[in-house]
Parts: C-alpha cells; structure tokens; sequence
C-alpha cells in the first residue's frame, strides 16, 4: 500500500478497511483507486466493495489469503494485446476464472495546469494505446505501475510538465485538470478483464447459458503433436476462439498454451475434445468455465 504516491493513499487505506468489514464483497483490483480495474469492478458487481492492490500479484494474493472473495483482472485488450505477465501469473495462482467483463476505454489527458507538456505517465498499456496522441505532441511516455496511479503521482509531483494518461474520474479524486478526453489513438478500444476465485464454478451452474472454458496445456516434445492436440476440437465441432503461446522458464524448450473454447465440460463435444487434447499433453489444467458476458460465435 505504501508503494502508492500519496495521494492515492488515504483513499487506499479506506477502501481497505471497508473491505476488510466485509471480504465476501470485496473484488481485488489491480492500481491506485480510479483506474480501469476499479471501473471494471462496480460494472461487473455495482454491489461490491473495489480493493486497490499495487500489482497483479497482490491482487491474486488477496484472493488468496482471504482479503477479498474475488479480483478482477485485465487479461486482453483489442488494440495492445494480451496484458503482460498475465499468462504465466494465471496458471500459478491457484485461483479460478468464474467470469469475465468486457469495458470499453477511454483515456483522458490530466495535469496541474494547462502545459506544455513534456512526459506523460501511465501504465504500459494505456500508454501504448494513445501513442499516436503523444507521439503528434512530442510527449514523452513514461511508464508507471497503473493509470490512476500515474495520475495521483503527477498531483505528488507538482510538475507544471507533467501530465497523466488516465481515465478521466482520476483526476477528481486527484485534483487534477482534464486537458482533453478520448486520447485513445483508436474509438473501438476495449478490454477484456476475468473475475478469479479460490473456487470454480460448477459447470453445471451455468445452464443452457453460452459457456467459455478457459485452459493452459504443454504437449508432449514429438512431431506434429501440436497438430494432433488440436484435431480433436475441429473433428467435434469445438469452437477454439483464442490459442496463444509462450515460453515457460529459461530453457525454450517447453512452450505452454493458453486456450479459450466456447462450451463447457458436461457437453459430450467438449469432454470428448478435451480427452483426445489431453492424450497429446503432458500437461493439462481448466482455469475455469463461466458465463459468455459477450456471445461469440
């Protein structure tokens, strides 16, 4: 907590203690109060209590160790990709994929007083999806820890040259000045964020509802077993919406999978793609099924 700029803090230290009343309601969330995950946890649940955590890792703790009975993660984003680190954290958390929300974003332009301007501060990834707007300005990215956050830091800061990509409820809780909103270099911005739990849910529990099963997999080191692995999705039908892959330690010599499918186990399709999946790995873990919130298909 401490790790914030302070002016983030008091706002950190009582939204902690309300969750604390009450960990059943609180959703973890990653960055300063006003960032992204903040908004996405009262539009995914208007009824829970948000709990700022400085990094992913301590989002997923606070699941972990009770703070908190769910966190609310951003996994992908339709103009930058897949968040960083989320792929490898995922899998070691231990902790379940029981949704998913989907938020459009905006950024705004924030600072003391009217400019110019000579850095900008933000998370990575919005930094990277309003770079064609800083780029035209001669601004100059300067990475930081979350969107809000970078907004409390340029408050701390009090550099008339400083300014904060954020959205744009950042900079009330602040004091900062909106110098110009919808920053985003493209109008279709979107991300999409999962909510994880200790528990999965039943697969059951879903229904007749479009279902999501989410999945990391290693095949086993001989030819074409990739190729073999996937045969069992197309001969039953199996819609695979996502396959993403990356290295898992230093050797580059085992290559993990990332997967999302649409459906759920219980389906005879799906149980019979996983078997024939599972036969060419030599590792296989569900992260979670869970409602579509957005049809595919």
């Amino acid at each position: 907590m401490h790790s914030y700029p302070a002016p983030a803090r008091l706002l950190v230290e009582n939204m902690a203690a309300a969750a604390a009343q009450d960990p059943a309601r609180a959703v973890a969330f990653q960055g300063a109060p006003g960032c992204n995950g903040h908004r996405a946890a009262l539009e995914a649940d208007p009824a829970c209590l948000p709990l700022p955590c400085f990094s992913f890792e301590d989002a997923l703790d606070a699941v972990k160790e009770g703070q908190a009975a769910r966190a609310i993660i951003p996994i992908e984003n339709s103009q930058h990709g897949r968040v960083a680190d989320i792929h490898f954290l995922l899998p070691e958390s231990g902790l379940h994929i029981v949704g998913e929300h989907f938020m459009a974003i905006h950024h705004a332009l924030m600072a003391l007083g009217n400019g110019p301007f000579t850095a900008a501060y933000s998370h990575p990834q919005a930094l990277g999806q309003s770079r064609r707007y800083l780029r035209a300005r001669a601004i100059v990215p300067m990475s930081y820890a979350d969107t809000a956050g970078a907004a409390a830091l340029v408050a701390e800061m009090r550099d008339p040259q400083a300014c904060a990509v954020a959205p744009a409820i950042a900079a009330g809780l602040y004091g900062l000045k909106i110098i110009d909103e919808r920053v985003e270099d493209a109008a279709d911005n979107m991300t999409r964020f999962v909510m994880l739990a200790r528990e999965p849910l039943d697969p059951a529990s879903i229904g007749d509802a479009p279902a999501m099963t989410t999945f990391v997999f290693e095949v086993k080191n001989i030819p074409a077993a990739l190729y073999k692995a996937m045969g069992g999705f197309a001969t039953n039908g199996v819609n695979m919406t996502k396959l993403e892959s990356y290295q898992r330690g230093a050797s580059f010599s085992a290559t993990t999978f990332y997967a999302d499918i649409l459906g759920a186990p219980g389906d005879p399709a799906v149980d019979r793609a996983l078997e024939e999946l599972a036969f060419h790995c030599k590792e296989l873990r569900i992260l979670g099924t869970y409602r579509q919130e957005r049809v595919r298909g």
